[in-house]
């Protein structure tokens, strides 16, 4: 059992002393409409996001009529971070809990607990629709269980457009008076997402420079989307090994790679030594930053630049 598995199951009985335990499992369904009675409409309603990027993705889609509070928050890593009390109090008044629901450390470590909170928080995977990629890269659904999927689905603005629909239903579905408003929010997000997907096609789309190196490989889906060829530095989530380190070293030098790609969330000293050993350097790209669309240009112009 993991450490962030350990402590959530000592969060839950701390938890079950003030609040009622109900299964913790993500519902892949849309969530029922409440009461008409049970609407609020003079207040935004409460919504909770795992990590940063999903904030653009609820307040674009829920305009005015959203208030989104962030679990994993701006610099901290959803591999280790644990929610605090006052995060915990915050979701026993929250309606919606719009997951990644692909298996990202903190929602397998914690959403039981988080449930508990609440048993009447709605959670909703907003992934639903998306074909994952297994830790291979190849294209399978959801239904094996047993297979480790790469729960980066955000990071491919076409994915990020499907998520964006299933917010937009779990909104109206919640609050069906508001439709309207939240359809009109959607298709003009939807419209910037699919206008930034065609300006990144149109970027690698005239350039067979298309080789990078990463050292944590969450930038999958946008590789495959955009036909990059990536290699990823850290094996199955862990560090490489001494031998893994050098032929890895061995093929940058041989590509002619000089940067290598990592997330400044996790730093790590073997993306500085590999880049020591190449006679390059490190350049920083975030898979978890909150302003999703200005990101990805970033990124796109750092892919574009240093690719080979």
């Amino acid at each position: 059992m993991s450490g962030l598995q350990q402590s959530a199951s000592l969060i839950c009985l701390i938890i079950m002393i003030y609040a009622v335990f109900s299964c913790g499992c993500i519902n892949t369904t849309t969530p029922a409409a409440p009461a008409d009675e049970e609407i609020n409409h003079s207040a935004p309603l409460p919504v909770a996001v795992t990590i940063p990027p999903y904030r653009e993705f609820a307040e674009a889609v829920g305009g005015d009529r959203v208030e989104v509070m962030i679990m994993v928050p701006p610099g901290a890593s959803p591999h280790t971070y644990e929610p605090t009390p006052g995060q915990l109090r915050a979701l026993s008044k929250t309606a919606l809990y719009l997951a990644v629901g692909t298996g990202i450390e903190f929602e397998d470590a914690w959403m039981e607990s988080l449930t508990s909170v609440n048993r009447d928080m709605q959670v909703v995977d907003t992934s639903a629709g998306i074909t994952l990629l297994n830790t291979d890269t190849e294209d399978i659904t959801k239904v094996d269980k047993s297979i480790r999927y790469d729960p980066h689905v955000w990071l491919s603005p076409a994915n990020a457009r499907i998520i964006a629909r299933n917010i937009a239903d779990a909104y109206i579905a919640y609050a069906p008076d508001d439709a309207a408003y939240f359809e009109a929010q959607f298709a003009a997000y939807d419209e910037k997402l699919a206008s930034l997907d065609g300006e990144i096609k149109e970027t690698f789309a005239g350039t067979t420079k298309k080789t990078v190196l990463v050292y944590h490989p969450a930038w999958g889906y946008y590789a495959d989307q955009y036909g990059l060829a990536m290699t990823s530095i850290e094996e199955d989530g862990k560090e490489p090994s001494p031998a893994s380190l050098k032929a890895i070293i061995t093929t940058a030098e041989e590509a002619g790679i000089r940067i290598i790609f990592a997330s400044p969330e996790s730093p790590t000293r073997n993306a500085e030594a590999i880049a020591d050993e190449v006679g390059g350097s490190v350049v920083y790209i975030s898979p978890l930053a909150e302003n999703y669309t200005e990101n990805q240009v970033k990124v796109t112009d750092a892919f574009r630049t240093w690719a080979v």
